[in-house]
């Protein structure tokens, strides 16, 4: 938070005097929308707005040059002279002429992250939060996928670390489960990823960092077009086709701590209007815990071909797989002797990811787009293991283990038309949308195999084996939706985003529950099987209203509020776990989220966004603690209550070395300003969570589980030429693990608090032409903590992080 206000006051005395007017079309005076200008002392330029005006800050006094063009007229320069109350430049029509394509790249901004606009493609994220981080302005290791440096700049996430190699993403924010980031819409190029986005929202798949292009981030508001989740969308878009050679190669290959290699290799390129990006990562490692092993292999291929100006088509497709060891969960007692301990050797996760995506941009017009996007995902994941409510216990090679066998085939098509228009002099922007989804997901848990080995069958139940239970379930649901958003710009600083969604989910669950009776001798008495036939079907409305007002161009308020759903998940309905229960009276979850906030920039200076949000979030699914009938620790799943979460979000980066008069440009410190870069950036969450309604004893008036009331990320990059260095600092205060805020862990360690943790990250990177080498030491202080307690796999118990660790990285362009 003081970074942030030692960075604000930077901002205000950056401005000298400002050049603004109106762009219009000579004899008619109709405003010329998207018009450029360009300064030259700034080496930049700004475009006009739906009513022809524009402004540009931070000059100085006395003749400017400026040129003023915009598509269809002509060109033309002048000197203005500031200080001025304003200027109108006309524009004159040229004769129409056919040209050949012209593409016009943009330089991406030198931060690591940004926001969307108000209107990218076919979506609108007016008046909302969002982020956008862009993974190659990051001195980072990207290797290994680390959330603690790829999200470092976006506040409020609470990241739970599950492995090294980063096979998982689990992030959370503002009071969400991080697990596998169930309550964001996770998507790929726009389309979803997860194992079933109703049914079984969790991400067992992450894109690979050094195949992307932008991580988008829009938070609670996000629910009107991207459906239901509280957390909002979280989107990977991936890099694209190189539009200017045949043929182009990348090359990464990285070597580090604990047995870690990771290779990853892409080809790109254009032939006529054929273009294509591939790439193909394998990547495996032995684990900072013993029993950690894993290997990974990744492949993506993305095609696309330009049928007319106007009409442009695509096809992508997606495997990943992986077999990881799991080397379980710790006691607190076992975390404090020793974490990097394990007593477990014969826990097996493996996973079989494949997506498919097939999807057409059509401009109807210069102010109409149609998109669409059919796309499937046909996956597995087995998860083998001894896992007893008592962590400590001493596992035995001839004791059988648990399996679980999901399998998931879904899909679903989206299609959305965004048209800009003119009603009563007023510029507007309607975007229409719908989406069909079908999900089916086969669920089996059962008896495993005795033995160590990655062994994923079922057998017949013996006095050995460790499972109470079994089940096989099937899991269809059915969604339909449509939505609808519109910017209304009530002046040239103004404008209101409504928008409005309808939902219809029809979730079933139909399967057996076979429940086991054994003697004290552990023997099998009798088997009883359960039938069970669910079908829960309804529909509702969601709505929610945006208001954005711009002062100037790059300062904006912004306020929206924005109702939630969330359905139950399968995984919810019934499961097997000698660690938790679950409630079969659970119901859906349903709230809203609102954010308060200002944000702005001043171009390759400063860029920041603080904002106030509310998340108020009904029949909240939690966990609660419970004793069964041997006095052993269990956790209950169920609606723990109503849960209010407020707090501060605030994020600052500014550039240290360009804080000076940028008409300075001339002088003898040119040429030293040019090699030396130095930026620093801060964020901070400060949050309040309560249960503020509950029907359960000992909740009400609690905090919410999963919810650290600091979380703090700060950091600072350094460069020289070639050579740029980064090191970042992260700390987050103590957290909970249930809804009964409980202190202390019983034998399961399923229970208890998070302690507070802080962690130390450094990167350096070197490039040259062709060659990039770069290094990273992460865990620098080699900090002994957890982020979380597991409940099943691949716990339970205390997880713990991984300590210091090293990097290498070699990377090759051709």
């Amino acid at each position: 938070m003081l970074l942030l206000l030692l960075l604000l006051p930077g901002f205000a005395v950056q401005a000298q005097e400002t050049l603004r007017g109106r762009v219009q079309v000579a004899g008619s005076g109709e405003p010329v929308v998207g018009g450029e200008v360009y300064v030259k002392s700034l080496n930049r330029a700004v475009l006009t707005d739906s009513t022809g005006r524009f402004e540009v800050g931070g000059l100085a006094a006395g003749p400017q040059q400026v040129r003023v063009s915009a598509l269809g007229y002509l060109p033309f320069s002048l000197s203005v002279t500031l200080p001025a109350d304003g200027f109108s430049f006309e524009l004159t029509r040229r004769e129409q002429t056919t040209l050949k394509e012209v593409v016009v790249a943009a330089p991406q901004t030198t931060f690591g992250q940004t926001r969307l606009r108000e209107v990218e493609g076919t979506a609108i994220f007016a008046a909302k939060k969002s982020e956008v981080i862009v993974p190659e302005n990051l001195v980072a290791n990207l290797a290994t996928n680390n959330a603690r440096q790829v999200y470092a700049r976006v506040p409020g996430l609470n990241i739970w670390e599950n492995d090294g190699g980063g096979l998982q993403l689990s992030i959370g924010g503002r009071g969400l489960d991080p697990n596998r980031t169930t309550n964001f819409n996770v998507r790929q190029n726009n389309y979803d990823i997860s194992a079933d986005a109703l049914g079984y929202p969790e991400s067992y798949y992450t894109p690979p960092t050094e195949a992307v292009k932008r991580i988008q981030l829009v938070r609670g508001a996000a629910s009107l077009q991207y459906g239901t989740q509280f957390g909002g969308l979280l989107n990977f878009e991936m890099r694209s086709p190189d539009p200017d050679r045949k043929a182009a190669v990348t090359s990464r290959q990285t070597v580090g701590s604990f047995g870690f290699f990771n290779s990853f290799n892409s080809v790109s390129g254009t032939v006529g209007k054929l273009s294509y990006y591939t790439f193909a990562q394998y990547k495996r490692g032995n684990g900072w815990r013993p029993n950690s092993q894993y290997e990974s292999k990744t492949a993506y291929a993305d095609v696309r071909y330009q049928f007319a100006e106007n009409l442009k088509a695509g096809v992508q497709v997606t495997h990943m797989d992986y077999l990881a060891q799991q080397p379980g969960g710790l006691t607190d007692l076992q975390f404090a002797q020793d974490a990097r301990q394990s007593n477990r050797e014969r826990n097996w996760f493996a996973v079989d990811w494949n997506l498919f995506n097939v999807n057409a941009d059509w401009k109807l017009s210069a102010k109409s787009n149609v998109n669409l996007t059919a796309f499937g995902l046909v996956a597995a994941r087995q998860s083998l293991g001894f896992r007893p409510n008592q962590v400590d216990r001493r596992d035995e090679d001839n004791i059988g283990r648990d399996l679980i066998d999901g399998d998931f085939r879904n899909y679903g098509f989206e299609a959305r038309f965004l048209n800009r228009y003119q009603l009563a002099g007023k510029d507007g922007v309607l975007l229409l949308g719908t989406r069909y989804y079908r999900g089916n997901t086969h669920s089996i848990q059962g008896f495993g195999p005795a033995g160590r080995g990655a062994d994923f069958r079922f057998v017949e139940p013996d006095k050995f084996s460790s499972t109470k239970n079994s089940s096989d379930y099937r899991f269809p649901n059915h969604n339909v939706a449509f939505f609808a958003e519109n910017i209304l710009y009530l002046s040239e600083k103004l404008s209101v985003t409504p928008g409005v969604r309808y939902e219809y989910i029809r979730t079933r669950a139909d399967g057996v529950l076979n429940v086991i009776d054994r003697d004290l001798a552990g023997n099998i008495t009798q088997i009883r099987s359960q039938d069970e036939q669910r079908v829960n079907s309804r529909g509702f409305v969601l709505g929610g209203i945006g208001v954005s007002y711009k002062p100037r161009e790059q300062r904006e308020f912004y306020a929206n509020i924005s109702q939630n759903y969330r359905s139950i998940t399968f995984s919810d309905m019934q499961i097997v776990n000698p660690s938790a229960i679950i409630d079969p009276n659970l119901q859906d979850e349903r709230g809203f989220s609102a954010d308060l906030g200002m944000r702005g920039e001043t171009t390759g200076v400063l860029t920041y966004d603080m904002s106030l949000f509310a998340l108020n979030y009904g029949n909240r699914i939690g966990e609660i603690q419970e004793y069964d009938d041997l006095n052993r620790i269990l956790r209950r799943r169920l609606n723990a209550g109503r849960a209010l979460i407020v707090g501060l979000e605030a994020y600052g980066e500014v550039e240290l070395l360009n804080l000076g008069n940028p008409t300075a440009a001339a002088t003898e410190a040119e040429p030293l300003a040019r090699r030396w870069q130095w930026s620093a950036f801060g964020n901070v969450g400060l949050i309040r969570s309560r249960y503020v309604e509950s029907q359960l004893t000992g909740v009400q008036g609690n905090q919410v589980e999963f919810v650290p009331a600091v979380n703090l990320k700060t950091g600072t990059r350094v460069g020289y030429g070639p050579v740029k260095a980064s090191l970042q600092f992260l700390y987050l205060s103590d957290q909970f693990s249930d809804a009964t805020n409980s202190e202390a862990s019983g034998p399961s360690a399923v229970i208890g608090k998070i302690p507070a943790y802080q962690i130390f990250d450094a990167s350096v990177s070197w490039e040259r032409r062709w060659l990039k080498l770069e290094a990273s030491v992460n865990n620098l202080a080699d900090a002994r903590y957890f982020t979380r307690r597991a409940t099943a796999y691949p716990g339970p118990g205390i997880l713990p992080s991984d300590g210091r660790s090293y990097f290498l990285t070699v990377g090759v362009k051709l």
